[in-house]
């Protein structure tokens, strides 16, 4: 009997010894990054079961009594990136600390609404939709901008990390936030026009030049422009007229710059109601600043600088349409703008 008892504790010691040794020992049963995603309410055991089929561990006793051994730690829902050999006792770790995988939502200076919406649309677990309705309601800026049509201009180009669990409005509550905390840095103080006018002008610039340096003059021209209740004839506003009524085809046509669409600074005068994309500081500093000249004209070159012109020497310098400081005709026009500028 004695005999009998020694050898169960014994076997009992091994056991234990060979369990303290599994629990340490790292295990990667697959070559491949492993994604895991524990919704809110899932249990130890099937934790425990995912993990084992899925050879982030090697078998699930090993989760269930590390867990059992540190049942006070608190296990937190999510997705989880297993993606080299770990030992059980770390894996807990992990999921109880919430190491979930976060995912990159990169918003570069001058994307718009419908660009952020493709991005968000393929992570492949939010929809383009839901953001785009998301963006419509102003609510979250209402007290910054009341005048504001949508949030367009207000999601601040910066990278954001997201999880699968996020929302689309919580994408723009960050955003927002963003925005708010850049436009403090940059006001400095109250500023007498409205914070919606600085960045719709802030987003106009953004659109028109790339080059930093260029976009206090080409902010100062649309200035001059609205001081002299001028049409600020700017193309990327009649590209936004086009997408907020899907009917944009990857070019300006004169239906374009006929549109009655209050985005259409052809057709009418002063700033659109909104922002048409997401200003960076740089273009932010420009609208609120811009540069002291009587310009009242430039051109985009193709290498993204602008090429300014005094009302003097405009019709040696400028493209036709914006040489007559008007539209063209509004005769419906199914050739792109450069294709017609001979006449179409």
């Amino acid at each position: 009997m004695k005999r009998l008892v020694f050898a169960v504790a014994l076997l009992a010691v091994l056991a234990a010894g060979l369990a303290s040794v599994s629990l340490k020992t790292a295990y990667q049963g697959s070559h491949q990054p492993v994604f895991l995603d524990f919704p809110k309410g899932t249990s130890t055991p099937a934790m425990a079961r995912e993990l084992a089929q899925n050879g982030v561990i090697r078998y699930s006793w090993q989760f269930l009594l590390v867990r059992a051994l540190n049942s006070g730690k608190r296990l937190q829902a999510g997705e989880y990136r297993f993606a080299r050999a770990d030992t059980p006792s770390n894996i807990l770790d992990r999921i109880s600390r919430g190491d979930v995988f976060f995912y990159e939502l990169v918003v570069p200076e001058g994307s718009n609404m419908f660009d952020i919406a493709a991005s968000v649309g393929r992570f492949g677990f939010l929809k383009a939709s839901d953001f785009l309705r998301a963006a419509r309601d102003p609510a979250l800026i209402r007290d910054l901008a009341p005048r504001a049509p949508t949030l367009e201009g207000y999601p601040f180009p910066a990278t954001y990390r997201i999880t699968r669990s996020t929302t689309v409005r919580q994408i723009c509550v960050m955003m927002t936030s963003e925005f708010r905390a850049q436009w403090r840095e940059l006001q400095g103080g109250a500023h007498p026009k409205p914070v919606n006018d600085i960045v719709t002008l802030a987003s106009l610039v953004e659109k028109e030049t790339g080059r930093a340096q260029d976009r206090p003059i080409v902010a100062s021209v649309y200035a001059n422009r609205l001081r002299k209740g001028m049409a600020l004839d700017c193309d990327p506003t009649t590209i936004y007229a086009a997408l907020l009524e899907a009917r944009y085809r990857g070019a300006i046509y004169r239906s374009d710059l006929a549109s009655d669409n209050a985005y259409n600074t052809y057709r009418l005068p002063g700033l659109p109601p909104g922002p048409i994309a997401n200003p960076g500081v740089a273009s932010l500093r420009a609208a609120l600043a811009p540069a002291p000249t009587d310009y009242l004209y430039f051109v985009a070159k193709p290498d993204g600088s602008a090429h300014t012109s005094s009302p003097k020497r405009l019709r040696s310098t400028m493209w036709p349409f914006k040489n007559t400081g008007a539209p063209p005709s509004h005769s419906a026009c199914s050739q792109p703008i450069l294709d017609c500028a001979q006449g179409c």
